[in-house]
Formats: C-alpha cells, structure tokens, sequence
C-alpha cells in the first residue's frame, strides 16, 4: 500500500514573574544564514537567499525568498517566559520559543488551530520545551485542516504553512518537546506519592506528577497537534520525548497527534489514566509508544512507521511499586524498518500488565521479535494479567513470539560469555502464540489501525504514504 523511500523519506509572552531556573532560557543565538539578522528574530531562518524587506519598519525583514514564504509575514511572538495566568498564542504570527516553558499556577495555555511554534535550538538546562505543570491546563485544539505545528526554529516551515522543505525523518534532537504532566494514579518505586518526569532536571518543581485524581487535567486537549524534530538531550543519555504524559488523567482529551523524528520515544506514558487515539509516530530515535508505571488507559487506532535509526516500535513496563493498572492496545498498525536491520515489533519488560489486540504489522526484517524479557513479565503472562489478541503479520508468523530472561549479573562487562542470566520460568507463551497470529498478505489485513484517520499528518505527505 505505502511506498517508502530508501532514506525517507520584540514581544516576552504574558506571564508575570519568571523563577531563577530559567535563567538562561534567553540563548546566544548566531546569523546562520549570514543574511544580517539574528536568528531569534529572523523570519527566515536558515534559508540561503533571505532577500527582506522591512516593512513596518521595527528592524526585522518580513519578506522572505520563495523557498520560505511569499508576501509579508508578521513578527514572531518571542516566548521566554512561565505562563502564569492565562494565555493565548493566536495563528496570526508564528510563536518563538526560546527556553523551558512553564504552564503553572493554575493557568491555562490555549493555542489556536493552525498556530506555528518554532523551538529554540538547545540541550542540557537550555533545552527549549513546553512543559504543563499539574493543575495547569492546556487547549491546543487544532483541525485536519489547520492542524497545530511543533517544531525546530531550524525548520524553514513558513507562517500560514503545514511543512517545511529542508528537514526530514533524520533530523532529530533539535528542540525538546511537550510534556503534560498531572495528578492520575500511577506505580513508582518504594510507593511513592509522585516522581519526576524524565527529561527535566530534579530541581525543577514544576516536574512533579502523580496523585490519587484518575480524572485530573479535565479541560486538557492535544488534539490534531504535529510534534516535529525534537529530543533534545538534558543530560547523559538522557533525552526528553515527544509527547510526554506523566500521571495524565481521564479529564484530558488526547487524540489526533503525530510525532516525527524525536530522538528519544514518540509518545510516552508514565502512570495515568487518559485514553489516546489516532496516534502517529514516525522515525524515532528510540521507542515509538512506551508504556511505564502502570499506566492504565486505553490507546485505540495508532499507528508506527519505523525509521533507520527506530528501536521498538512498542516498549511496555509495568508498576514500579504495589500499585497496579491495566493498559488496553486495540486498534495498531505497526510498519517496520526494510531498510536497516534496526527496529523490533516489540518489547515487554519489568511486570508489563495489559492487553494488546488487533495488531497489524509488515515490512520487519526477519528475526525481529516480540518479547517477553524476563521472568516478571512471564509471570504476567502465565497469571492472565497481560494477554495478547488478534495479530495479523506479513511475512512471519508465530514464532516472532518470544519468550526470553533477564541478564541478572556481569550484564556489563566486555565478554558477554560471561553474562548470567535468570532461570527460566515454564511458560506456554511461544506456542500460544499460534492462536493469536496470521500470517497475512499486505491488503488483506482485517485489524489495525484505520490509516485513512492519518490523511492530515505532515509523514503523510512527506513520506508519501497514500492515505
């Protein structure tokens, strides 16, 4: 059905005072297009013939060469700021943001259809990222037509467009990325009563999530939202994912959102309880859905596109402490890598609990599996607490299911022979995994996701999927 190419593919916002952790949100920014004009104000950054004219005359070029835009563009919003009381970023300029972003003390940040934001380039504490503290609300409520863009200030995507023309599924790490964070249910280590969110430095409060209210973050909505090239890293192996939901709970609408050529995971749960749907992840760098924490939603028609550089497509966890929740999978197609020998199906580790069903997946090279990963996970499995539905495979079968140990001493050394593992716990999982998988041929799927819901994504177009 989908062909896929061999490498393819001066105004601070409203907010009243900032805290001193965002003391160096504001960036050296360089000309890197030599055109004469800073990049932070620059309308086309990153062009190579910025011919501008300034014609409200406040210093700044508004129009740029035909590869950006035509006609006259309005200034940026330059965002540097916490958002503090409540605020709108309207889609009649496009928003800078320079710096973490903070949505707290209760206020609501509300984005409209159609708004372009472009990310400041940084790593470590100058990582630029949106992060919605709990009790703080987010609305960004796009359309089809006007979906909402985030993206890198390195993207030459022009004001009033939907893609740029000089990044694709490889340039990644150029931003940070959205983080939601609120007050659901979820499962850390020693019980305790919240955790901080990955990707944000622990000194940073407003990280905090988790809490007892399966129905927090009502009036949040991600919807029709294109989360580009971001993951930036913060730290030693540590990067912040696209889409991020820490203890996200049922009072928010997620849906219609699509993340391309984030550096770490596309979309990740921690904990929570919020229901997802139409997701899209395209060339991640690491896992496309990543399950954590007892996360105890459901997740309905989605879908993943692996690139060269893709790990999992799914990596499921489960409760770090006592308490427990089921996830629900129902609706996924899932598209492997042809490309290169990078990227499994699947991946089920630490105590994962939950179902997966109606499965469609193709194009995974040979020897990719789906696993069970250690002894935990398998007991789930033998107990009925993680179960599995309905797959339909394109060239393999059952036996992508697999059963495997966790390496549990000297798993770091140089000789590998040297690894000891867990004894092996019986298990009728491999050959169960007959009555839950067909080998199908492309087109004659009968589960998965319906790929028409995705017409709207940027990958769509850019990859030239055809739905």
């Amino acid at each position: 059905m989908f062909v896929f190419a061999a490498a393819a593919l001066t105004f601070t916002a409203c907010g009243g005072d900032d805290d001193d952790s965002n003391d160096d949100d504001v960036v050296a920014i360089a000309d890197a297009d030599n055109d004469g004009i800073e990049d932070s104000v620059d309308n086309c950054p990153n062009t190579s013939n910025s011919a501008q004219t300034d014609t409200d005359g406040d210093g700044i070029g508004d129009v740029c060469d035909d590869d950006n835009n035509t006609g006259a563009e309005p200034d940026p919003l330059i965002v540097t700021q916490n958002i503090t009381e409540n605020t709108t970023w309207t889609n009649d300029q496009i928003v800078r943001m320079i710096g973490r972003i903070r949505v707290i003390d209760g206020a609501t940040l509300t984005i409209e259809p159609g708004t372009i934001i472009k990310a400041e380039t940084g790593t470590g504490t100058n990582a630029s990222v949106l992060i919605v503290a709990r009790g703080s609300t987010l609305i960004a409520d796009g359309t089809a037509a006007e979906p909402i863009i985030f993206t890198s200030i390195e993207d030459n995507i022009a004001f009033g467009s939907t893609a740029g023309t000089n990044l694709d599924q490889n340039s990644r790490g150029l931003w940070g990325g959205l983080i939601i964070l609120g007050s659901a249910p979820s499962s850390f280590k020693e019980d305790a009563a919240e955790n901080q969110i990955e990707g944000i430095p622990a000194d940073d409060t407003s990280g905090a999530y988790g809490g007892t209210d399966a129905a927090s973050n009502d009036g949040t909505i991600v919807r029709y939202v294109s989360i580009r090239h971001g993951g930036a890293l913060i730290g030693e192996g540590n990067e912040i994912n696209g889409l991020t939901l820490g203890g996200v709970g049922t009072g928010a609408v997620i849906d219609h959102v699509e993340v391309v050529a984030n550096v770490d995971d596309g979309v990740e749960f921690f904990g929570g309880t919020v229901n997802a749907s139409n997701l899209f992840v395209w060339a991640q760098g690491d896992d496309a859905i990543d399950i954590d924490q007892a996360y105890s939603g459901t997740i309905t028609n989605s879908m993943v596109v692996q690139g060269d550089a893709s790990d999992h497509a799914l990596e499921i966890d489960g409760p770090e402490g006592s308490g427990s929740g089921l996830f629900t999978i129902d609706g996924l197609t899932l598209v492997g890598n042809s490309v290169t020998s990078k990227g499994e199906y699947a991946d089920y580790r630490s105590n994962a609990q939950g179902t997966t069903t109606n499965v469609f997946a193709y194009d995974f090279p040979a020897g990719k599996d789906v696993e069970l990963d250690n002894n935990g996970v398998t007991s789930n499995y033998n107990d009925g607490t993680l179960t599995f539905s309905n797959w339909e495979v394109v060239g393999a079968d059952a036996t992508i299911f697999a059963q495997k140990v966790a390496c549990i001493d000297l798993c770091d050394d140089e000789d590998d022979d040297n690894d000891v593992f867990e004894d092996p716990i019986a298990s009728d999982f491999e050959t169960d995994a007959a009555d839950w998988t067909t080998t199908v041929t492309q087109g004659a799927e009968t589960v998965g996701a319906d790929t028409s819901a995705f017409a709207w994504t940027y990958s769509n177009t850019k990859a030239g999927l055809g739905f």
